[in-house]
């Protein structure tokens, strides 16, 4: 077979979607979107990283501060939320052995949060629309610097994000609680209080144990849930307030000054976007790293299963009261939130994340010898990202550390970036080598060598491209700044060079996805599914 040919076909005949469930398919629809969009934020993420090498002729101040605007939001909304959400509405009820409770509201969801990610992204391309060059977003409104439509545009495209988010919240949570048709009644607050982690807390009281009803991923991914629940209504309020401003200057009423108090705004912003950053991401990833170690060893039962328990609702308890380290240098904020908030309760996270390293390390350990399969080795690199980002946030968690280190690409670099595209990304792809074979039907991977290359890359450019930024920042090189004059050009080359690294990392990925599913395939993914059925993966013929 031509290298043409296996592109259409796929390898060794490739994807068949005729046989495929409606759950595959959604499941595939969300992460093949995922990673389209991770893939435009990585491009987008080297223009910038061109950009403040030498400023490229072609982009203005403007274009480039909307690019730094729709760049994080492309990056979380667009992909991880994506790939997140298709994964977890698949393995809900795939762990659970019961069918998803919609999935016509699974559908609706993918559309509206692909749909709306586009929308605001268009918001940046078409209208240069660009809040981020604002320290705080999305407010003031700045009608000088950006046009009305471009807001109203942009919000729309929150809008759509966030109603697929909320779909999402609800089909999850009615999956766990509700009974399937035919099935003897659930004890639906039974397995609420499982999910929550309330029962597991109980059985540290208790002398006789409660069996728990969940599986540990299961009670992961409803915490996280709630979390990004919680996100949702705080952004969409954030967004509501956004369109009463522009509205408002459409009439020529000016709000901006006299309608909201902007410290109490930016403590419920932060609290709500520090709801997906140190809650939904770290429970989530820890979630994840579970059951992907129960994968990988085949092992039942985790290592210090209660313990792991305990600390996730510690983690999202703790996720609802660490906003305030982002306020730490206004000089407005309570001096009793910062300490307590900002330093004491955001140490917590060093806590509750080294116990999930501790536990998964030690369940790989006691299962040796393990063969170093994509999925293992991308888990490793995952807990190695996050070993390096959540040190460095801690650091700049001090109230002396904070005003030299928040506002540069310190934060951005070392803590953001390694977080985001070692810590998440790489736990994101070895959930996708897992359950590749899984959604797929067992269709085989074109190119070992190219998965090796693929990992080496993104590990290597990952954790570089963080640290030359974080070189930068510490030598005072200010995020959401642009340098005309070369100050820090040899830190800009090498991150860019690592960069670049990343970017060919994906490409490589992506090459060897469609060569193993064949462009006919991935096609198929979209086509309505012939087989019906609300159960995850086909009956076996009896």
């Amino acid at each position: 077979m031509s290298l043409m040919q296996k592109l259409i076909e796929g390898n060794e005949g490739g994807l068949k979607h005729e046989t495929m469930t409606p759950m595959q398919k959604i499941a595939l629809r969300f992460v093949v979107i995922g990673l389209l969009y991770y893939g435009l934020a990585a491009l987008e993420g080297m223009i910038m990283r061109m950009h403040e090498i030498k400023p490229i002729p072609l982009i203005d101040e403007s274009h480039f501060f909307s690019i730094m605007t729709v760049h994080p939001m492309v990056g979380i909304f667009g992909s991880s939320y994506m790939i997140v959400f298709g994964a977890f509405l698949f393995l809900v009820p795939f762990l659970m052995k019961k069918p998803i409770y919609s999935i016509k509201l699974a559908n609706i969801s993918w559309i509206s949060v692909a749909g709306g990610t586009f929308i605001m992204w268009l918001a940046g391309f078409l209208f240069s629309y660009a809040p981020l060059y604002t320290l705080y977003w999305p407010l003031p409104v700045d009608m000088k610097q950006f046009t009305t439509i471009g807001g109203i545009v942009y919000i729309v495209g929150v809008v759509g994000i966030m109603i697929g988010t909320f779909l999402f919240t609800y089909n999850i949570f009615k999956t766990i609680l509700y009974t399937p048709e035919g099935w003897e009644k659930q004890p639906a607050g039974a397995l609420l209080r499982s999910a929550l982690g309330l029962e597991g807390l109980l059985n540290f009281f208790r002398r006789e144990k409660k069996e728990h009803l969940v599986p540990l991923p299961i009670a992961a991914i409803s915490r996280g849930t709630i979390d990004m629940g919680l996100n949702a209504l705080v952004i969409s309020s954030a967004g509501v307030l956004i369109l009463i401003y522009l509205l408002g200057s459409l009439f020529g009423i000016d709000l901006k000054d006299t309608w909201v108090d902007a410290l109490l705004y930016k403590n419920i912003f932060w609290w709500g976007l520090d709801l997906v950053a140190d809650g939904l991401v770290l429970i989530f990833v820890a979630g994840t790293w579970y059951l992907l170690a129960m994968l990988i060893t085949g092992t039942k039962e985790l290592f210090m299963q209660n313990i792991a328990r305990a600390a996730l609702f510690v983690e999202m308890v703790v996720s609802w009261t660490v906003w305030s380290h982002h306020l730490m240098s206004d000089q407005c904020q309570s001096n009793t939130l910062k300490v307590l908030s900002g330093e004491v309760v955001t140490a917590f996270e060093l806590v509750t994340q080294g116990i999930a390293v501790f536990i998964v390390l030690v369940t790989l350990y006691r299962a040796r010898p393990l063969k170093m399969t994509n999925e293992l080795k991308f888990l490793l690199g995952g807990i190695l990202g996050f070993m390096l980002a959540v040190p460095a946030g801690i650091i700049q968690a001090d109230l002396g550390m904070n005003r030299i280190l928040h506002n540069t690409q310190w934060v951005i670099g070392n803590h953001v970036h390694v977080a985001i595209l070692v810590g998440l990304t790489m736990t994101l792809y070895s959930a996708i080598y897992v359950l590749f074979p899984i959604l797929t039907n067992g269709v085989k991977l074109y190119s070992q060598k190219l998965a090796n290359i693929h990992f080496w890359l993104h590990l290597i450019g990952g954790i570089g491209m963080g640290a030359f930024m974080g070189m930068a920042g510490i030598d005072g090189m200010l995020r959401r700044s642009i340098y005309y004059n070369g100050e820090y050009s040899t830190y800009m080359i090498l991150a860019g060079i690592c960069g670049a690294m990343m970017l060919l990392a994906f490409v490589i990925f992506m090459y060897n996805i469609i060569m193993s599913v064949g462009i006919k395939g991935l096609i198929g993914i979209y086509k309505p599914a012939t087989i019906d059925t609300r159960e995850c993966l086909k009956p076996e013929k009896e």
